[in-house]
């Protein structure tokens, strides 16, 4: 694609906390945003030259935004195909169609990584009760998940072989659902890849995270040799790049992979854009997942990824202001609020980036 002026508009599907990073580092590079969001409370328009506030099935307003805008990019892996086939006609797309296709729906992520080699725990698409109950015998329990919308824990469970199927289908409420075998698991590793329109490929350093009720509580990056060996990070790596190829990905799309009690890795689940585990890079890599983003979607060179050093990423949730508050006065921390209206239990509201060596 040819290079975007200074000054050329990219749009931005999605208004939360990953559009506002990307709007900011879409400022440096001599760009302006306009994002589409439905309405809500959305950060990212706070910072934005120009905001549509429409359903993303709306398109009539997508066909406004599309001859507003260069070029698009999108925050949000469930804006729906549809909505990213019409901009697709008109301008240049991150990630486009095919990646958020897949990584709209579980089943579908665990098969394209089976297709392509890469090891995955167990698993079973459950339909009914029926089909929970016989994959409940064959995993002796497991994590039922909801195929579609599922984040942050939401949408999940854990099951015994003792549960009774009936009670756990019905909780969740569909009949698109699966279920994963438990892993016994000694850490997450996450993979982050660029890929730009000439299929030119970058990859950052892993992360290595750890949760807190089932939400990103902090990264530390590049992971260490001792938890991630060379030999997972080249698996890892050469994943994560397979995935990018076969997806027909353009921007930046993460995958999050156990690393098991036997020394092995298992795939668990991609997002084809910026993702929570890489917010470390805007102070500690070379260019940060949000400035190759906008690289990518305006047609410039891709930069280097080395990391700068290594780096710890803590998440603020809104039960957590008291340490935002408290760092204000660290020296060494980078502090990234969010602007979100109101703190809640859960939600995530800033970040804090820290070099560790």
């Amino acid at each position: 694609m040819k290079i975007l002026p200074e000054k050329a508009m990219i749009g931005v599907l999605g208004g939360g906390q990953l559009g506002r990073m990307a709007i900011e580092a879409a400022s440096a590079l001599g760009y302006r945003c306009h994002v589409f969001a439905p309405d809500g409370d959305a950060p990212a328009t706070n910072i934005a030259a120009a905001s549509t506030r429409a359903n993303y099935t709306d398109t009539t307003a997508l066909k406004a935004f599309a001859n507003s805008v260069e070029s698009v990019v999108c925050e949000f892996e469930n804006v729906p195909v549809e909505a990213m086939d019409m901009l697709a006609q008109h301008v240049p797309v991150c990630p486009g169609s095919k990646a958020l296709r897949v990584a709209q729906h579980r089943l579908s992520e665990k098969d394209k990584a089976r297709a392509l080699g890469i090891a995955t725990p167990r698993y079973a698409a459950v339909k009914d009760s029926a089909s929970l109950a016989e994959a409940l015998i064959r995993f002796g329990g497991g994590i039922l998940k909801t195929c579609r919308m599922g984040y942050d824990g939401k949408g999940q469970m854990r099951l015994t072989a003792d549960t009774n199927p009936d009670t756990a289908f019905a909780q969740l409420g569909s009949d698109d659902l699966i279920l994963e075998e438990m892993v016994d698991f000694t850490a997450e590793a996450s993979f982050l890849v660029a890929r730009d329109h000439q299929g030119e490929i970058e990859v950052w350093p892993a992360s290595i995270n750890q949760h807190r009720d089932g939400i990103l509580h902090f990264s530390e990056a590049p992971a260490l040799s001792d938890v991630l060996t060379p030999a997972l990070w080249d698996a890892g790596k050469a994943a994560v790049i397979a995935l990018a190829e076969d997806l027909e990905l353009t921007g930046v799309l993460a995958a999050e992979m156990f690393i098991t009690r036997d020394g092995n890795l298992l795939f668990n689940e991609i997002a084809p854009r910026p993702h929570n585990s890489f917010h470390w890079t805007i102070e500690g890599s070379e260019t940060s997942q949000f400035s190759q983003l906008i690289r990518v979607a305006a047609g410039l060179p891709m930069g280097r990824v080395d990391a700068t050093g290594r780096w710890r990423m803590t998440n603020i949730l809104g039960e957590d202001m008291p340490l935002l508050d408290a760092a204000m006065a660290e020296p060494g921390v980078y502090i990234h609020r969010y602007g979100k209206a109101e703190a809640r239990t859960g939600r995530k509201m800033a970040h804090l980036n820290q070099r560790i060596t």
